[in-house]
């Protein structure tokens, strides 16, 4: 059949990721029980929306696809509790003297030096008397070795009994602070409890539900006695039915002494009204946004009358112009699936991930992909944000971004054309533009960004070839 060399694709890297599947985490919606057991119902054909909304798979894709610290180039900018007190940052880890077996354990775990989030966040979570902190930081950026740091330096070894709570979503589990802790603490074994079974460590990790379960109800913890409190991922957080209510509960039983530390990847409305509710008289910590930057990308767009003539203009594309490595946007998974499969037809080594794959799946398809096994990703938003990939030197909206009431998604467009023109090369970016409404839309992007973005003929070979050069 035509369709083989897809299939095939599609073999091997369903292959590559059975080494992870007993983990089986589906993309689902989400729902947690107060014991945080999680039930789910699933729905038939999610809109690119919704698979934006699925926080917490796309905080599990970035943890399984960054094994390293990320080098991120965004400023950081601390807001102090009191604006007269000296400002400290640290250079070296040695500067915040830590306990021997807490700095043996950092460099056991390849940390030369503090990232950006900790040398800022450290001096503050480790200084006397224990200081407050809401920090916005994203995966790979060091932040939960920060905190782990800020639990252990706090826990006193002789007594046994928890008194550090961190609380964080479902997913975070294995890929999380477990291992960080067990790495870093060293003598500190990370284990599993059971209903009903005393706990006499010193550092609890769990779901909110179950956590105030077993604080409220079954008495396991005492959070009265609790040193250090930690919420991780609260924009995943409050996305999950139930946690914020219960994370507000926990934090309300705790002692007006304890350190209160909230870590975010960002700072939307209703992300930071809850941080406010959690963590009294904090410091502050965010990332500078950087500036939207086109200027080492060429933008263009293609006047097509449906699909099949989009599809068209990219062959056309394609059969003038050499690309590397091409990500194609999809406003659904249906779409992203057909062309998927009309593009194998052609020949071109396809890669898809869409919101139906399993989160451990898109990792290994993103890795193929990086590795050069695939030239052409196709995939709805769940691939816009946090994945570089060095040899992108094209980017194609076969859909432009809309938000969940059609308006232009900048934001989106940001994310997705920033794939290409990175690492200070020049990119290429095609807009697929198919009616009145989506012409508008690209028309209030430019406007948004300034930016003109030139019309293109892909009937006429001569013209593609020019904004190759």
């Amino acid at each position: 059949m035509a369709t083989d060399s897809w299939a095939l694709a599609v073999d091997e890297q369903e292959a590559a990721v059975k080494s992870m599947s007993s983990l089986q985490i589906k993309e689902e919606k989400v729902k947690a029980d107060t014991n945080g057991v999680i039930k789910t119902s699933t729905t038939a054909e999610k809109t690119e929306e919704e698979e934006k909304e699925d926080r917490a798979a796309q905080s599990l894709l970035n943890k399984l696809i960054r094994s390293n610290l990320v080098d991120n180039t965004n400023q950081v900018e601390v807001l102090q509790r009191d604006p007269t007190s000296p400002l400290y940052s640290v250079k070296s880890f040695e500067e915040l003297r830590l306990k021997p077996q807490l700095l043996q354990g950092v460099y056991a775990m390849g940390f030369n030096r503090p990232s950006k989030i900790q040398e800022n966040a450290l001096p503050m979570m480790l200084a006397e008397p224990p200081q407050n902190l809401i920090a916005q930081s994203q995966s790979g950026t060091g932040k939960t070795a920060a905190f782990v740091l800020a639990m252990l330096s706090r826990v006193e070894p002789s007594d046994r009994h928890p008194q550090c709570l961190c609380l964080s979503g479902f997913f975070a589990f294995g890929f999380g602070a477990c291992p960080v802790i067990e790495s870093v603490g060293q003598e500190h074994v990370f284990s599993t409890v059971d209903r009903g079974q005393k706990i006499s460590e010193q550092i609890v990790i769990g779901t909110p539900g179950t956590v105030l379960d077993w604080c409220s109800k079954l008495k396991f913890i005492d959070p009265k006695k609790i040193k250090v409190f930690v919420l991780d991922e609260a924009d995943v957080m409050i996305a999950t039915q139930g946690h914020q209510d219960q994370s507000i509960r926990i934090q309300r039983m705790l002692p007006r002494n304890c350190q209160m530390l909230l870590f975010s990847a960002t700072f939307e409305d209703s992300v930071w009204k809850f941080a406010q509710k959690v963590v009294p008289d904090p410091n502050i910590i965010k990332l500078k946004r950087e500036e939207e930057t086109l200027d080492t990308i060429k933008q263009y767009y293609v006047v097509c009358n449906n699909r099949e003539e989009k599809f068209q203009a990219l062959c056309n594309l394609y059969g003038a112009i050499t690309i590397a490595q091409a990500m194609i946007f999809c406003h659904t998974r249906k779409t992203a699936g057909w062309l998927a499969a009309e593009l194998s037809k052609e020949g071109h080594q396809v890669a898809l991930l869409s919101g139906e794959m399993m989160v451990e799946q898109r990792a290994a398809v993103i890795e193929r992909f990086r590795e050069g096994k695939e030239k052409v990703l196709v995939t709805t938003n769940v691939c816009a944000r946090g994945i570089d990939v060095e040899q992108v030197s094209v980017v194609i909206n076969f859909d432009l971004p809309v938000d969940k009431d059609g308006n232009p998604d900048n934001e989106t467009y940001l994310h997705r054309i920033g794939r290409t023109g990175r690492f200070g090369k020049r990119g290429l970016a095609v807009n697929m533009v198919d009616s009145k409404h989506s012409m508008n839309i690209l028309n209030r992007i430019q406007e948004h960004f300034n930016k003109k973005i030139e019309r293109l003929d892909t009937d006429d070979l001569d013209e593609i070839e020019k904004i190759a050069n």
